[in-house]
This record gives C-alpha cells, sequence and structure tokens, in this order.
C-alpha cells in the first residue's frame, strides 16, 4: 500500500466505534434472555474486574489485591505491560518534579523500577539527566527518564501479579459489560475457549480506549473536538549492534543546533534527516529522529514513525496503521544503514507488536481536567498523584510535523480522584489514559509513570469501597488519601 492510498484510506474511516449493547438483561440470572448469548459459560467471579493490562491496568489489580480482594484481570494480548511491553514504548518519561531535585511518582511505579534494576532491566532515573544520550538528547521535560528492558518487564509484572494474588487471564478479549441497572457488575469475554462471563462488583476500565466505560454508556468524546483531531500513532522499535560511541560523536557537535519552528522539531539527526531528504530517501513526516540509547550499550529504541488520523477503536483503520508503521520501520532501518555513522550494520531487534496510540477517547466524568490546571500547577484537595510531565500534544497544530510542546512552568500538579469516576455508570473506575481530562492535559498524564499512579489509585480505591461498603462516587477521599501516602505514594 502507497502511502496516498494508505491516507486516503485513514480518511475515510469513522471516528469511534458502534455501540456494543450492554448486557442488561443478564444481571441476575443465567442467559436465557439473551438469545445471541446463550453459549455464554458462567467461568470468572470475581470481587473486582480490571480491564486491561497495561501499567494502569498492572498497578490496579497489584493495589487492589494486596488489600485483599479476589481480582481478575483481563488483557487481549500474551503479557502484560500494554505500550511497555507490546508496544516497545520507552524509556519510561520523567517521575521527578519541574526542576529535577525530587522523585515525586513513587509507590508502585518506583516498586517496579526497583525490581527491574534488580534484574539488569534498568537504570534508575536518579543517574539519568536531560541532554543525553538515554534522553534523545532533549532537554525540556525529559530529565529523569528511566530507561528499562521489556522483556525483563514482562517478567517483572508477571511476578508482580503473582506475589499480589492477581488472576491474570490473556488472550481475553472484552466484549461487553454486564449491567445491572446503570451499574457494571462484570463482562461478557471472548477467549479461545469461547463466549465466558465474569462477574465482578466492581470494574476498572484501563483499556486506554475507554472502551468498558463507552460500552457501558459513559459519555466520551474522541480526541480534541474543538480540533477534530487525535494525536499521531507511532510504531516504536528497538535496533542493536550499534556502535554507540560513533553515533555519540556524530550527534554532540550538532547539539547547539537543536530547536524547534513552528511546532515542528529539528533534534537528534535532524543534519542526516536533511541529507536523506535531498536524495529523495526520506518519505516521514518528521524532521528528526528521536533515538533513546537504551540499557544495553548497543541498543537503542527508536520513536520515529508517524501516522496521523489513526482511529484505535475502529480495527480497518487500525490495521491501515500497523501496515504503514511498519513500511516507515523499513524506510528508517534503510536510513540508518545508509546515513547514521555508527548504524552501518545495525540490526532490528524488533517491532511493537501494537500501535503506539497516544489518543482516543476521553472519558467524561465527575469532572474533566482542564489543561490550565496543570499549567497553573493546580494540587486538587482530592489529589491522588502529583507529576511535572510535560503538556505534549503531537499533530496539535496540524500538518505533518507540527506539535505543541509545553514544559510545566510549577514544580508539579495533581490530579484529583473525580477524574477516575465515568458519569452515569455506577460501580465503575477508570484508570490510564482514557480518564476524564481534556484533550491538551491527557497529553501530559498520557505516559507510563502517571498511567501507574492512577492505577494504584484506582485499584486502592475500588478496594476501600467494597471492604467499607460504600460506592466510587461516595468513597470518602480521607481514607483514601491515608491508603495512598501508607504505599508510598507521595501527595506534598
Amino acid at each position: 500500500m502507497d502511502r496516498r492510498s494508505f491516507l486516503g484510506r485513514l480518511g475515510l474511516a469513522a471516528a469511534g466505534a458502534a455501540v456494543l449493547p450492554s448486557v442488561a438483561s443478564c444481571a441476575d440470572g443465567g442467559f436465557a434472555d439473551c438469545p445471541a448469548l446463550d453459549n455464554v459459560k458462567e467461568s470468572y467471579q470475581a470481587d473486582l474486574l480490571v480491564v486491561g493490562g497495561g501499567p494502569a491496568g498492572v498497578c490496579a489489580a497489584v493495589a487492589a489485591a494486596r488489600k485483599g480482594l479476589k481480582v481478575l484481570l483481563i488483557d487481549n494480548g500474551n503479557c502484560l505491560g500494554g505500550m511497555g511491553t507490546k508496544g516497545l514504548v520507552g524509556p519510561f518519561m520523567t517521575c521527578y518534579d519541574a526542576k529535577g531535585e525530587r522523585q515525586i511518582i513513587r509507590g508502585l511505579f518506583e516498586e517496579i523500577v526497583d525490581r527491574l534494576i534488580a534484574e539488569g532491566g534498568a537504570i534508575h532515573p536518579s543517574k539519568i539527566r536531560h541532554t543525553s544520550e538515554f534522553t534523545a538528547w532533549i532537554t525540556e521535560g525529559h530529565d529523569h527518564c528511566t530507561p528499562f528492558d521489556p522483556e525483563i518487564l514482562k517478567k517483572v509484572y508477571d511476578r508482580l501479579c503473582a506475589e499480589a494474588g492477581v488472576k491474570v487471564l490473556f488472550h481475553a478479549n472484552f466484549v461487553g459489560p454486564i449491567m445491572k441497572g446503570d451499574s457494571i457488575r462484570g463482562a461478557v469475554l471472548l477467549t479461545p475457549s469461547g463466549l465466558e462471563a465474569a462477574r465482578a462488583r466492581m470494574v476498572i476500565d484501563a483499556t486506554g480506549d475507554g472502551t468498558v466505560a463507552y460500552r457501558a454508556g459513559a459519555p466520551c468524546v474522541f480526541g480534541d473536538p474543538e480540533s477534530g483531531r487525535v494525536q499521531p500513532a507511532s510504531l516504536f522499535f528497538r535496533i542493536n549492534n550499534v556502535d554507540t560511541d560513533r553515533l555519540i560523536a556524530d550527534v554532540v557537535p550538532h547539539l547547539p543546533e537543536f530547536r524547534r519552528v513552528n511546532g515542528v522539531s529539528y533534534r537528534c539527526l535532524h543534519w542526516r534527516v536533511a541529507q536523506a531528504e535531498a536524495a529523495g530517501e526520506w518519505d516521514l513526516a518528521r524532521k528528526s529522529v528521536n533515538i533513546w540509547r537504551s540499557v544495553e550499550k548497543d541498543q537503542w529504541v527508536i520513536n520515529c514513525t508517524r501516522i496521523h488520523g489513526v482511529d484505535a477503536t475502529d480495527a480497518e483503520n487500525l490495521t491501515a496503521a500497523e501496515v504503514e508503521g511498519r513500511r516507515q520501520v523499513e524506510e528508517l532501518m534503510n536510513f540508518f544503514h545508509k546515513y547514521v555513522p555508527g548504524c552501518e550494520k545495525a540490526t532490528l531487534m524488533g517491532t511493537g507488536s501494537t500501535m503506539g496510540i497516544r489518543e482516543s477517547r476521553h472519558v467524561h466524568g465527575d469532572f474533566v481536567l482542564p489543561v490550565q490546571d496543570l499549567i497553573d500547577g493546580v494540587i486538587p484537595d482530592d489529589n491522588i498523584f502529583l507529576s511535572a510531565n510535560s503538556i505534549d500534544v503531537h499533530g496539535a497544530m496540524g500538518g505533518p510535523a507540527g506539535g505543541l510542546y509545553m514544559p510545566i512552568q510549577k514544580d508539579m500538579y495533581g490530579v484529583p480522584y473525580r477524574c477516575l469516576l465515568p458519569a452515569g455508570v455506577g460501580g465503575l473506575l477508570l484508570a490510564g489514559r482514557c480518564i476524564s481530562a481534556d484533550s491538551a492535559a491527557a497529553g501530559a498524564i498520557r505516559v507510563m509513570p502517571p498511567a501507574m499512579a492512577i492505577g494504584q489509585a484506582a485499584g486502592t480505591a475500588a478496594a476501600l469501597c467494597l471492604l467499607n461498603g460504600t460506592t466510587p462516587s461516595s468513597l470518602d477521599y480521607a481514607d483514601l488519601r491515608k491508603s495512598l501516602l501508607e504505599q508510598n505514594v507521595f501527595l506534598g
């Protein structure tokens, strides 16, 4: 498929998936009144069902299980970790305040990093400073990133869940919610065994796309309603057999030339991109290459592919994007071999088994987090974690490469518990990038350390609700704050 045909195909795709009817009549008994679901097996019963095994889902499941809940964590893939493992997205972005002086995202994120380091699978963020090969030589918003090995991360997540007593089910696709009135009581799943029911007293949506909330009837918006766009997607990949010293030697003399012009970044290897463009060998919507050194010296993570208009909730659209992503990876490997010193013999270790999605649905809840609160450094009364991740909205200015990047001017900002409560649906909490936030605010908190913090708060809240006999909207924030502090979460 050539690029013009691909872009045309994306332009024809509708934004948003069709609503799958909830299984409202199946809440209290079998499936006798649901002819389409006659073959659904009653397979699972849990206190808490977590849908989505990415960073937010893992932390939600572990936090709840450690409180004594019976937790079922489902994922449609074959491993935990989501974008960090299946998507090969790396490194973990900053967990420090805006001055780079204090680690402020802690809790389960810090525990996961410590476990990775113990197995030789990460470098502690305290040792990673901005403007280095570990941060793609980027200064703003990139101080104290955490390089990690995705294969070791898979093992860390497996062990973390096993030790907490979380039941993990892979190859399980969420089909639709089981509802009782306006409250969710589980889900119908499609697994290799067929259609199966998973009953639960409460559910956490950690799908990234807000799929559970959407199909349960919660109000959602797709992307940025004002611009009508979603942030572009990227297919990450990893390379090795790089002569890192020669690559660094080529980059460092050009650091004074790094710049942004009308939202377009001219950073790492922009001088090599210019050479390839002049030769007619560059067809990507980028002017530079984000290339991050990983834990092993000869291994690098590449974030350079760019596919606009991707609807992650539409299978045909997403399929076309995956194919285009691999085409771009092939072009980039040719670029590395021909133009980049030290990469002449670089080997493609692998591409992400899933597209890196920055934005799809945003679920509207009791409170929609506005980007201005992040800019102003607002720490709300019902704060669940603190962060200083920059506002990073790829494609915000339209065109092939323009984006909005705004470092936080305050030391930090907070995210309120209210953002985890979807409007109109009971028994459901949100975790990860689908929480109730506007498009620009989501551009700051969509990365993995904040997602883990959100997940930990959601899992803790679910446990407190079920243990104390209350609802997510009625939960006493003082109890949630106390429990989070006991889990080494930093709240200021």
